[in-house]
């Protein structure tokens, strides 16, 4: 067994290598960018080797600098994570020319499986079913055409040398094939170095379904089992879960079995995936269902975690022995599911305004109650609630890297139960600094969609009314919240001195305060009364009239419990300045909102101005055009194309306007709310 490695990535799946390496005594050594100087998976590895700059290509995409800081620290292996280096078959050449072991698969493997078209290929002569498309080399934008159109809409363009949901696109026509396709091929050069694209029929109510396999060099090779990734966002993964809900025994021995066959006719080594993409004609009728190979990554998933614990196994530690040279620990005979298992990525984006990266500082970054960094043992009860991240509370969101900030894993005896630890565990998560979906997962595993089992694909688009735009606590039960946490710090400021207090004591008639407040952009007055008899009366006026009622809290713990015209809640504020501004986030096990206090004084004479101004809505790179100075432009035309964090994000005119000016190249690097270019409207 190897006594150190270097773990070339960054984050959580860093921090993740270096626990399992931790358990069985190998030491480890991190990499870092100048972005990630002060990173976790830094503090938590025995020694840190600085390597470039906070751009992946002046870091981490710099293998001569990778290598050399193994060499320099006599590190024997490298675990390439997921994601940067983990699938470029360069690299893992490289590595064994310098005498490192690569904790992956052959570079051969790599190399026949990267390529999606001559995978396809391979796979077609290894007997594993296919998705109707074309996969050949020409890649004459006009053949590309005519192929879509004799497959049939809608079709899917997809990278070739792609993953993790870049460079792909869905067509719905003939007509608007020549824009995707020069988007599709723009993205991936960026991307992965690679335009040539493959064309595929779009499977329609597609299940994305994929099996995790593992070799070793010794001929073995094994599945275990399979995950549901079927809810996505962008192409990418939002919820995965094991194993895949109304999966039949038939099936699953059929679809591990095409898997291990995959991996086999590369002589596959290590932990892989064969992702397939599954035909369903009813989501109750699983006897139904037909299986497509999609892809296969050569490398560990994102959402390994899930198959953990549900089989009780540390994936790391099986990639560790069989780059080491050991045999599998255990055979396909040896192998039982165990349990239920759901993993949700919590991410830096905000759903509400088409998923927009999010950066900034996590000011507060509070976990649910889970064990500690430990793989699920089967043989109990297991570990409830699993996070998994490379974060701390202080740290910062780059738009450097992609917007992941934690992986949350719960497993349960059921399904049902998983479902519920799941709600039970984003009730309990706080992220405070930055705009991050764990409210809209919740709202997803709400879905009746998504609590029968009723999954494919388009399940975010189906269940669309009730996962964007939700408010789950409402304007009253969140002003009282916001009342009430002032009082009682301003009852834990003062102490004991007279002077400093207000709590509204008068000696003739009552006394009332104002708080002003603005709710999903609307302004509201909130008045309170400090009655003679020792309550709070408390008024909250909104479009629909006055809601009053007596106001009483008490301390809970860290939060506060609070009772408000019929309202009832444990309730949690935490208070973030955003500009001149005090925002209030509310926690609630109902959900979680923010409320902006508005002190009339300091806004008094200032005026507001929109024009022309479109600005950045992310810091980010500005990719292209579509316009130029002079050009006459419609409400909802693309005008720019802006990169973060690894997507593109098109930019689209608000307004019918003309075009004044382009004030910068494509290139150029911008930060959020910078003005990009001016239009008359």
């Amino acid at each position: 067994m190897f006594k150190k490695i270097l773990i070339a990535n960054r984050g959580e799946i860093a921090c993740r290598v270096a626990a399992t390496a931790r358990r069985m005594g190998i030491k480890t050594v991190a990499v870092y960018s100048d972005a990630d100087a002060q990173a976790k998976h830094v503090q938590v590895c025995d020694e840190a080797v600085h390597i470039g700059g906070s751009a992946p290509k002046d870091s981490y995409l710099r293998w001569e600098r990778i290598l050399q800081a193994a060499k320099d620290t006599g590190a024997q292996a490298v675990h390439p994570g997921y994601g940067f280096l983990s699938e470029n078959e360069d690299f893992a050449k490289a590595c064994a020319a310098a005498g490192l072991v690569f904790i992956g698969p052959p570079a051969s493997a790599i190399l026949a499986m990267g390529l999606k078209a001559e995978s396809k290929q391979l796979m077609e002569k290894a007997g594993v079913p296919l998705v109707p498309g074309y996969h050949a080399a020409d890649q004459d934008p006009a053949l590309l055409q005519r192929e879509a159109d004799r497959i049939g809409y809608p079709a899917l363009i997809k990278a070739s040398a792609g993953g993790g949901g870049k460079g792909m696109r869905v067509v719905n026509s003939s007509a608007e094939f020549a824009d995707a396709l020069a988007s599709c091929k723009r993205e991936a050069i960026n991307s992965f170095g690679d335009d040539a694209v493959l064309i595929e029929k779009y499977v329609q109510r597609p299940r994305h379904i994929e099996i995790q396999v593992f070799g070793d060099t010794h001929g073995n090779c094994v599945y275990l089992f399979e995950r549901d990734c079927s809810v996505q966002r962008r192409h990418q993964k939002v919820l995965e879960e094991a194993p895949a809900p109304g999966m039949t025994e038939a099936l699953r021995k059929q679809m591990g079995e095409a898997a291990v066959a995959a991996a086999k006719a590369v002589n596959y080594v290590g932990a892989g995936t064969v992702e397939f993409i599954v035909e369903q004609t009813a989501y109750d009728k699983p006897e139904s269902m037909k299986f497509f190979f999609m892809e296969m990554n050569t490398r560990l998933q994102v959402e390994h975690p899930v198959t953990e614990a549900i089989t009780g196994l540390d994936l790391v530690e099986w990639q560790l022995r069989v780059a080491s040279g050991e045999p599998l620990p255990l055979q396909q005979s040896d192998l039982r599911i165990h349990g239920h298992a759901i993993e949700a990525r919590i991410c830096a984006e905000n759903p509400d305004n088409n998923f927009l990266p999010a950066t900034g500082t996590l000011a507060v970054y509070r976990k649910p109650t889970c064990s500690s960094f430990e793989i699920p043992n089967t043989s109990d009860t297991g570990i409830a609630v699993r996070i998994d991240d490379g974060v701390r509370e202080g740290d910062s969101i780059s738009p450097f890297y992609d917007s992941m900030v934690a992986k949350l894993i719960v497993h349960g005896d059921t399904r049902e139960q998983a479902l519920a630890r799941l709600d039970e565990a984003l009730s309990q998560t706080r992220i405070v600094g930055l705009t991050t979906n764990v409210q809209f997962l919740r709202h997803i595993i709400r879905t009746d969609s998504f609590a029968t089992a009723k999954l494919d694909t388009a399940l975010i688009q189906r269940e669309e009314k009730a996962l964007f735009a939700q408010e789950p606590l409402g304007l009253a039960l969140t002003a009282a919240s916001v009342v009430a946490n002032t009082l009682h710090r301003e009852q834990a400021l003062k102490g004991n001195d007279p002077f400093s207090s207000r709590d509204g004591w008068r000696a003739f008639g009552v006394a009332s305060r104002n708080f002003g407040f603005v709710f999903h952009g609307a302004s509201y007055e909130t008045v309170l009364t400090y009655a003679h008899d020792g309550s709070l009366q408390l008024c909250v006026t909104d479009a629909d009239g006055d809601v009053s009622g007596t106001l009483a809290y008490r301390e809970d713990g860290d939060a506060l419990h609070i009772s408000f015209a019929g309202h009832h809640a444990r309730v949690q504020v935490f208070h973030e300045t955003q500009g001149h501004e005090d925002v209030a986030h509310v926690f609630a096990p109902q959900g979680a909102t923010r409320i902006t206090l508005v002190d009339a004084l300091a806004h008094a004479g200032e005026v507001q101005e929109a024009g022309g101004r479109l600005t950045a809505p992310m810091p980010g790179k500005v990719v292209s055009f579509s316009v130029a100075a002079g050009d006459k432009v419609k409400a909802g035309q693309p005008l720019a194309v802006m990169e973060a964090m690894k997507m593109e994000h098109t930019i689209a005119a608000p307004a019918d306007g003309e075009v004044l000016e382009l004030l910068y190249a494509p290139g150029d690097q911008v930060a959020e709310g910078e003005e990009l270019l001016k239009l008359k409207v």
